[in-house]
């Protein structure tokens, strides 16, 4: 038997899955406020429709193709960046001195400003996923971090389960060889040192070696299993909410400074 939906089974289900939603549209989006105006857009979408809800999938895959319509449409969602977004960035970020006044600032009076290399390889990847197309950045964020089944994806971007595990495949291996190139945590030929760096910035009297190897992902590193090592970084993904951690609002301060400097690239 299907589930009868009411507006107080919709406003429970939209709370219950909120955080979600957000993280997956600030993912894609790359703006706080995007994300914040999409997922209220999908809120509003949901109420305007809720009678036509069937129940032929979750309430949750339901919301999530909401969002993602509406994300689709969005010219932010659509720009792809390049693949060394963050070579482009750090070298913007070395020219501005309000950046890093801004980013002080922000350790001195928000207790989500703490430096964590581990928050910093979620952002890299939240950036370096935006070089994919659309539909692989799409696909892959539903599939290895939010967990939906082959199937959901078909619902919530109404597509092929081939063109689906197409996305993905191409996706995931894209994503595995672009950090195999350029991240020195997983290769020592690799060319971004950031995650240490910026914990010299930040973090001046911590050791990022010591720091680094309470990662398990940098310790199994030298094993060189490409594919457990993209799992263990979708793990960190899972583990981070851009929102809602110790680091959410440098983090979100640097998101935003990427997305100025990619829109004029």
């Amino acid at each position: 038997m299907g589930l009868y939906m009411t507006v107080e089974i919709l406003n429970k289900e939209f709370e219950d899955h909120i955080g979600q939603l957000k993280s997956y549209l600030l993912r894609i989006a790359a703006s706080v406020q995007d994300a914040e105006d999409i997922a209220q857009e999908t809120y509003l979408k949901a109420v305007e429709n809720y009678q036509g809800f069937r129940a032929e999938s979750s309430v949750k895959t339901w919301l999530f193709a909401i969002a993602s319509n509406l994300a689709k449409d969005n010219a932010r969602v659509r720009k792809r960046w390049t693949e060394d977004v963050t070579d482009i960035a750090r070298a913007a970020a070395k020219q501005d001195k309000e950046f890093f006044r801004e980013a002080r600032q922000l350790q001195v009076s928000s207790p989500q400003a703490q430096f964590e290399i581990k928050e910093h390889i979620a952002f890299c990847f939240t950036c370096i996923s935006k070089s994919l197309p659309l539909e692989q950045q799409l696909c892959l964020f539903l599939k290895e971090l939010y967990e939906f089944s082959v199937h959901d994806i078909t619902i919530i971007l109404g597509i092929g389960e081939a063109m689906v595990k197409y996305y993905l495949h191409a996706g995931r291996s894209k994503m595995i060889n672009i950090f195999d190139g350029r991240c020195a945590l997983i290769n020592k030929e690799g060319i971004c040192h950031q995650c240490s760096e910026l914990n010299g910035v930040y973090n001046p009297k911590q050791d990022a070696q010591e720091e680094l190897i309470k990662i398990k992902m940098v310790k199994e590193a030298e094993k060189g299993d490409k594919e457990h090592l993209f799992d263990m970084r979708m793990q960190i993904l899972q583990e981070t909410d851009p929102f809602d951690s110790k680091a959410a609002a440098l983090q979100l301060h640097h998101l935003e400074h990427n997305r100025k400097v990619m829109e004029k690239y």
